[in-house]
């Protein structure tokens, strides 16, 4: 059945982009990405991609002189080495002050259409207004971030930040809508299409036998009735890209405490509700759920395995026929395989590749 559920997804191996560059103004940016991504992208038409866009996002991304202080950068809770989230169960703010919830990766926006875990930002630009400007985040008001960048210019020792504002958008004027549509470039072009599991797709890779157990538990329904074993985790987790833009209240809490999605539609049936995150480098990215409350993967299965609390919001798909949560009651070799096989979507190249990296420190390139 996960043969089934994958072989669209490995029907067109070839990866696909945009034309070559043309001639004048800013570089077109040659997005590269395999085909069984899908190509239902989210690209700004007042924000496309350049090669300068990205390289000054990249910069403002790392720069800590966007917060108050000059003590964090974005780069400060979505850290590289862990698929661009934090090893934090919240954030630390510049006044040292937790966020309200977990960092998640940055992994594969390009595809996103709803940000934060609620899904309150409708694009990149939107979504990164918040943390810059959050009185207990970043905390600085853009215009503040402006007058900064400007001041750079002075300074020997700063990137020549008008030069770059040059080379990305036509001219040397720094403002805030620029330093937003600079760093949401940058952040859609933080693929992650290197792991085994792509290599498994692109069919350069065989998987173990537990991986192979373990991919297809992850795809397939459970159905007793017909005694077909599986947990039904691709429902949600889907597709190659392994996330669905979908909210859903997952049984952390008879009572949910944060309200979730329900804070942005006002509606009850979404309290406790939240976005679907990709599983991509999973691995790497602990700790889990929106309030960080797993420390490890095999907490989050023990939970998933006998630990489902029932609710008014509960998603439908955990629950059985007389709405009481579906509790899987996973077996220790059932677990090591659904291990075994998230641990294949860990991308290696993705989490030190020197395109993504801090600017302001030394880094050797990958071989490829």
């Amino acid at each position: 059945m996960a043969c089934i559920l994958l072989s669209a997804a490995i029907r067109e191996p070839g990866r696909r982009g945009p034309t070559p560059p043309g001639q004048g103004g800013p570089t077109p940016y040659a997005l590269s990405y395999p085909a069984y991504f899908g190509y239902r992208i989210n690209v700004p038409q007042d924000n496309p991609l350049t090669v300068e866009g990205v390289e000054l996002g990249r910069r403002l991304f790392y720069d800590k002189r966007l917060s108050a202080g000059n003590t964090i950068s974005c780069g400060s809770c979505h850290q590289q080495a862990h698929g661009f989230a934090d090893v934090r169960t919240h954030s630390l703010g510049y006044d040292g002050t937790p966020t309200k919830r977990n960092a998640m990766s940055l992994t594969n926006l390009l595809w996103v259409r709803r940000l934060f875990w609620d899904g309150r930002a409708s694009s990149l630009e939107e979504q990164a207004v918040t943390p810059m400007t959050d009185p207990h985040e970043m905390g600085q008001p853009l215009d503040s971030t402006v007058k900064k960048l400007r001041d750079a210019r002075l300074n020997s020792a700063s990137p020549a930040y008008g030069a770059l504002f040059a080379a990305a958008f036509g001219s040397d004027s720094i403002t805030g809508e620029r330093i937003v549509k600079a760093i949401a470039q940058f952040e859609r072009i933080l693929i992650s299409d290197r792991s085994r599991f792509d290599r498994y797709l692109r069919g350069a890779y065989r998987l173990t036998a537990a991986e192979q157990r373990g991919l297809t538990l992850f795809y397939t329904n459970n159905d007793p009735v017909r005694g077909v074993r599986g947990t039904g985790c691709g429902n949600c987790h889907s597709g190659p890209k392994v996330f669905n833009e979908t909210y859903h209240n997952n049984g952390l809490d008879s009572v949910p405490v944060d309200p979730g999605r329900s804070g942005v539609t006002g509606l009850d049936y979404d309290r406790g509700r939240f976005r679907v995150v990709t599983l991509r480098n999973i691995a790497l990215t602990a700790p889990y759920m929106h309030d960080g409350r797993f420390r490890t993967l095999s907490e989050v299965l023990d939970h998933y395995s006998g630990h489902i609390l029932p609710s008014s919001t509960l998603s439908p798909s955990l629950r059985d026929t007389l709405n009481r949560p579906v509790n899987l009651r996973l077996t220790t070799e059932e677990k090591s395989d659904l291990l075994a096989f998230l641990q294949l979507l860990t991308d290696s190249a993705f989490i030190t590749d020197p395109r993504y990296a801090d600017p302001f420190v030394v880094h050797t390139k990958i071989k490829e």
